[in-house]
């Protein structure tokens, strides 16, 4: 029986990998991994830009969306996740992708899709550049002043078997955003080539102080939720927080984080009743775009976060709302007691305290035992545990290492799509010497929430110990202006001090490891700033460190200290003891 055929406008968008024979050719099964691992990412940003694979032949992927824009932000959402994975790959065995897209004329055959619309596509993809995206003349029309990249010209082209010329444009893509040397040179920021937000804490009105772990998760989750807004730059959590309290300026406060738009709003919670109020403020001009009040009742309270997030989405850019309304960000409310037990914990968790955390260990688990299939409290738990060990306070670091993974593997096993979840699991695969897969949930944290601070860090942190500190600089970086005021900044200065360590950049990391410093005295820091100093043979300020460190001395020291360096490269490993023996430290 003949399929009926009907014709249709689409955007066509045609990839495929540049050097794909010569891949296979010399690593078959490297290759195919790579390239499952690389479809992965690709289907699910194809999915978050309202598209629909209908080709994957080969290396190779053809791609339907309703709108051009969509098309050319999915393009360039995708070059740029698989430039962050490429880094990770020796040069010779990256996965390059050239991408065109076309908008016309289809005919519609089943789930396929043929004709001249497609055909243009395809050939504008074998003459863009390896990395590179060729639009045509009719994209560039639909997508005019709807995209924040730049389109340049390449002209009339003669494309294979098409019978006209086409007029090609280039996405210039690479450019995304700006990276934390602002901060770091105490420079003001620039606002990121998006649209730019800051959710403030909201106010606990309930008149108990007791309750304010509630309105932290409230607004903790609002942040989560517009962070998978890939379009969207959102300020981390821990950033905002430091606002908690003060009475601020909104100009002020954007200012200083480098964003646009400001939410804030408060919540009351009285028995089973929760009142909630937001106001969206452009904080450019001090118009209140948006603002509201909800009343609900204690079980919808996930339903008020994500109308809540829905509102501010509308208000900033309807085409966000159309591409990404239907998104299941919201979580199943399960047993409310379980989650109450969890949200306390995490509050507790967040203080950064020896006892707070194993006041959080006991509440994390008690939610557990009222509903053991609660990722959020799998997750902290592993977390909880990760940040014992790091800091010096386990009495028993096997024993807690191998709960933490448990944990981890739990939450990724029950929200696959939680970048928390990845991140815990990315800490205690680190600590267990699985480098591997350590760094493979860094980059799935990021892959599912493209602003998430803590996955940048993840990914810079753990290229330092496989040897790529050249690689984790830029990650680490973007940490920060991600998360410029958060309570741990000393960890992600911390962290940029070892990479520039390893790059011989000695100063640099010694500077870095003194701003640490200046918020917390934390042991490997301290141990950085030995190495650095030994390198640069200042043995006098290397001797103060050294007693600094005795007199710090954690439980199960020499445990903790092989632990806490978790290098898979032998290199860097022994680049890093030799500056802690000049330095004056016996090991």
């Amino acid at each position: 029986m003949e399929l009926s055929r009907t014709r249709r406008l689409a955007a066509i968008l045609a990839a495929d990998v540049v050097g794909y024979s010569r891949l296979m050719a010399e690593d078959e099964e490297g290759t195919l991994r790579t390239l499952g691992s690389y479809r992965a990412v690709i289907s699910d940003i194809v999915r978050e830009h309202g598209g629909r694979i209908f080709g994957s032949a080969g290396d190779g992927v053809v791609v339907e969306f309703p709108s051009a824009v969509q098309a050319v932000r999915a393009s360039v959402a995708i070059q740029r996740a698989l430039q962050r994975r490429n880094a990770d790959l020796a040069p010779g065995k990256r996965f390059e992708y050239r991408i065109g897209i076309n908008i016309g004329d289809v005919v519609v055959q089943g789930e396929d899709l043929l004709g001249d619309g497609v055909n243009v596509a395809a050939r504008l993809q074998e003459i863009a550049e390896p990395a590179g995206i060729c639009v045509s003349g009719a994209v560039r029309e639909q997508t005019e002043g709807k995209l924040d990249f730049h389109l340049l010209p390449v002209g009339e082209q003669v494309l294979k078997n098409i019978p006209r010329k086409v007029l090609v444009h280039r996405v210039e893509w690479e450019a995304e955003g700006v990276v934390a040397t602002d901060l770091l040179s105490s420079r003001a920021f620039a606002l990121p080539d998006k649209p730019s937000i800051a959710v403030l804490p909201f106010v606990n009105m309930s008149g108990d102080r007791e309750q304010d772990y509630f309105a932290d998760g409230v607004t903790e989750d609002i942040i989560t939720a517009l962070s998978h807004y890939r379009w969207f730059f959102v300020i981390a959590r821990n950033s905002t927080f430091a606002y908690k309290g003060r009475a601020l300026d909104v100009k002020q406060i954007a200012r200083e984080l480098g964003v646009r738009y400001v939410l804030e709003g408060s919540v009351r919670k009285a028995a089973n009743r929760v009142r909630a109020t937001a106001q969206l403020i452009d904080a450019e001009t001090g118009i209140h775009l948006w603002a509201e009040r909800f009343d609900r009742d204690l079980s919808d309270v996930f339903a008020l976060q994500d109308e809540i997030t829905q509102s501010v989405v509308a208000a900033i850019e309807p085409e966000m709302l159309l591409l990404e309304g239907s998104r299941a960000t919201r979580k199943s409310a399960g047993d409310l007691d379980a989650f109450d037990h969890c949200m306390r914990g995490i509050w507790h968790f967040q203080q950064f305290a020896r006892d707070e955390n194993h006041e959080a260990e006991k509440l994390l688990r008690r939610a557990i035992e009222l509903d053991a299939k609660l990722a959020l409290a799998h997750t902290y738990l592993a977390r909880t545990l990760n940040t014992r060990i790091w800091w010096g306070w386990s009495e028993d670091i096997d024993l807690e290492i191998d709960d933490e993974l448990k944990a981890a593997t739990r939450a990724v096993e029950l929200d696959e799509r939680d970048p928390y979840a990845h991140y815990a699991l990315f800490l205690a695969t680190m600590l267990s010497l699985r480098h591997e897969q350590s760094l493979a949930a860094a980059q799935r944290a990021i892959d599912l929430t493209p602003n998430f601070a803590l996955g940048y860090f993840a990914l810079g942190w753990i290229r330092i110990y496989i040897g790529r500190s050249a690689e984790a600089l830029d990650p680490l970086l973007r940490s920060l202006r991600l998360n410029p005021n958060d309570r741990q900044s000393e960890t992600f200065l911390g962290m940029a001090a070892i990479a520039q360590y390893h790059l011989a950049n000695l100063e640099e990391a010694a500077d870095y490891c003194r701003r640490a410093l200046r918020v917390r005295r934390h042991r490997f820091i301290l141990r950085t700033l030995l190495a650095a100093l030994g390198q640069l043979c200042r043995y006098d300020e290397a001797a103060a460190v050294i007693a600094e460190l005795e007199e710090s001395k954690p439980p199960q020291a020499a445990r903790h200290w092989k632990v806490t360096m978790p290098y898979a490269d032998r290199a860097s490993r022994l680049f890093f003891e030799e500056g802690l023996r000049k330095g004056g430290l016996q090991i």
